[in-house]
């Protein structure tokens, strides 16, 4: 062989080898952000396993909607999927002690999905606790066994490359197959479950509380699991949904008994409607064939599961519209640790990683700092928390988390430790912000509505309020504060109204709660505020009067502050709302102002005590040069005297 040929066959064999040596989406940045219609994912598997993932959970909401027969589904809360490619690196990060190839974590402003990107269907691991969370936003309050059954239901979801099926058993284990179900010595199927002859009491199952403890289900193989899933199978499969809708208005609105309510809405007593029950899961024979396939295939002869239902899918991979962004490693590094401050377990070395990453130049990003900022909220150093967002903020002023954040870190600060809120107007302004970007945001309304309230501006937090329990129906402390946003802006009947279905709550804080709000009522009418708020306004009241008393002599005279009597003077006039154009406004008198607007009807002139301490939402200061500007006031109206400006939001 010559020199020459000895060379270019040593170059051929160098480049095939280092052909071998290439990952597979070699041509691609290591980590890609791949957006579709309702999600997001971030991964390092490739745009392909990026495309893939978003397309599944866009199909498997919508067959979500076809089930439930909604033609829109809320998103009431955003979701970021974290799909990793190196089974390492997800076993690092899964919880302790699961075999799942995905989780799911809910926080407080975003749902967060890790899943094992090597390991096919993956996203089947969590479709239980995707289920549960279409349910809260998109169907009322039900009972246990409603959620639990849809969810398991769900959990049998699967699409092949032309179709969708549904219908089988989701806790049984498939040879071969991986496991999306917890495993275990001694764990019966569903199906197994139901061939026992002995089956609860229906009653007993349609009464049944949550069994959720610290927000974690217990194991889905048990009897109450596996008739609350062919209780829906039932149900769905036999178009009763609409039976069950009426079914829980009667009980849960009308309260009327359980049994008296089947009867009205199923036209059958409990006993006949168990015994439908028990013929339907008779009749559906591929369960029966599926079981005994599992019980007799060996593992190196993986089967698959009898199709029970199946039907044509809601888009292919294909027909799903994906956008790809590259992410810098920083910003991915960030990303995976702000997830994993979400886990205590992994909360510490989390907070480590981030701060590395937020100290170095080459490497800080407002992702790094925003997510520090989450947990200096969650031990309660508000300092620490706004100063990561001001970095934050600083580096990337789009940034809706940063915005949010601001706001979260003021709702805690305030609601936790029942500090005076600072900064308020920026707090709103934040929000909306954040709310432009993500409109059924439903934290986000609450928020709002929250703000609004402790800004004196009560219609404003019942519109703000009535979006948070409209975008989240199942959330009882939405709707406990939407009724004390009634109160505040005097519409006693229709927070009345509320706060009486609330008492009767399954939640024993919010029932509570909502008791005591309706004693308290009289006392509000009569006086405009609550017993709580009087008696901190007697117990400043005195202090300051104490301490004149306990003031030596010539500081006494001295004082400007006459006595302040027990029961300080309540400001009885209500609080108003108009919606209109500011016409001008004088400050000719600082810091005192008078707001002329007009609402097309007539002018109102509302005085305002301190411009500079007003809350103001929608513009950052209060502004004296103000002119044919469109706003909504809230203002207490003194008739033929003097109305006071409570507070202001500019419509741009």
């Amino acid at each position: 062989m010559s020199a020459s040929s000895y060379r270019y066959k040593a170059i051929l064999l160098a480049g095939i080898s280092l052909l071998t040596c290439l990952p597979l989406h070699a041509g691609e940045p290591k980590w890609l952000q791949t957006s579709s219609s309702h999600f997001l994912v971030i991964t390092d598997a490739g745009s392909k396993k990026g495309h893939e993932i978003a397309a599944r959970f866009e199909q498997m909401q919508a067959v979500f909607s076809q089930l439930m027969m909604r033609q829109k589904i809320r998103m009431s809360q955003p979701i970021e999927i974290l799909a990793l490619q190196n089974p390492a690196t997800y076993g690092k990060l899964a919880p302790q002690g699961t075999t799942l190839p995905a989780f799911f974590l809910r926080g407080e402003e975003r749902v967060f999905i890790v899943v094992n990107a090597s390991v096919p269907d993956s996203w089947r691991a969590i479709e239980h606790q995707f289920a549960h969370y279409l349910l809260d936003y998109n169907y009322p309050p039900t009972a246990p066994w409603f959620d639990e059954g849809f969810a398991e239901y769900f959990a049998s979801l699967y699409f092949t490359d032309k179709k969708t099926e549904l219908g089988t058993d989701p806790e049984l284990a498939w040879p071969g197959q991986p496991a999306y179900s917890e495993q275990g010595p001694g764990l019966k199927s569903l199906t197994e479950l139901l061939n026992n002859p002995v089956w609860l009491n229906i009653s007993d199952v349609l009464q049944m509380r949550n069994r959720i403890v610290n927000g974690r289900e217990g194991t889905h193989h048990t009897l109450f699991y596996a008739q609350s899933w062919m209780l829906m199978h039932y149900l769905l499969n036999q178009n009763k949904l609409a039976e069950a809708g009426t079914y829980f208005d009667l009980v849960e609105n009308q309260r009327m008994p359980m049994a008296q309510a089947v009867q009205q809405a199923f036209g059958v007593t409990p006993a006949q409607l168990d015994q439908q029950v028990k013929d339907y899961f008779h009749s559906l024979k591929p369960l029966q064939t599926s079981l005994q396939e599992t019980q007799t295939q060996s593992q190196l002869a993986p089967a698959a599961p009898e199709v029970v239902q199946e039907s044509p899918l809601p888009g292919t991979l294909e027909d799903i519209a994906s956008s790809n962004r590259e992410l810098k490693a920083a910003e991915a590094d960030a990303l995976v640790a702000e997830m994993e401050l979400r886990m205590p377990e992994h909360r510490e070395d989390a907070i480590r990683q981030l701060q590395k990453l937020a100290d170095d130049p080459k490497t800080e990003t407002a992702i790094a700092h925003r997510a520090l900022s989450w947990s200096y909220v969650q031990k309660g150093d508000s300092k620490s928390a706004f100063e990561e967002l001001h970095s934050a903020l600083q580096l990337n002023n789009s940034d809706p988390w940063s915005h949010f954040g601001i706001a979260l870190a003021a709702y805690h600060s305030a609601t936790q430790k029942g500090k005076y809120i600072q900064g308020l107007a920026n707090t709103m302004e934040s929000l909306q912000f954040v709310l432009d970007e993500f409109r059924e945001f439903a934290q986000g309304y609450n928020i709002l509505g929250w703000a609004r309230l402790e800004g004196g501006g009560a219609n404003g937090a019942v519109e703000a309020m009535k979006v948070a329990v409209q975008l989240s129906p199942r959330d009882e402390s939405y709707q406990l504060r939407l009724a004390r946003a009634f109160l505040a802006a005097k519409k006693f009947d229709e927070g009345t109204a509320v706060l009486d279905r609330l008492q009767h709550s399954h939640d024993p804080q919010v029932a509570k709660a909502a008791a005591k709000d309706l004693e308290d009522l009289p006392f509000l009418k009569k006086y405009g505020v609550s017993p709580e708020e009087q008696e901190a306004r007697n117990q400043e009241a005195n202090k300051m009067a104490k301490e004149i008393a306990d003031a030596e002599p010539e500081e006494r005279a001295q004082s400007s502050n006459p006595a302040v009597p027990a029961e300080p003077v309540i400001d009885k006039r209500p609080v108003k709302f108009v919606k209109g154009r500011i016409l001008s406004v004088d400050c000719s008198q600082t810091p005192a102002a008078i707001v002329s607007i007009s609402d097309g009807r007539g002018t109102l002139k509302l005085h305002v005590r301190d411009y500079k301490s007003t809350t103001v939402i929608g513009a950052g200061e209060f502004s004296c040069d103000w002119k044919n500007v469109p706003a909504s006031i809230n203002y207490r109206d003194g008739g033929k005297t003097q109305s006071d400006l409570v507070s202001i939001e500019i419509q741009r």
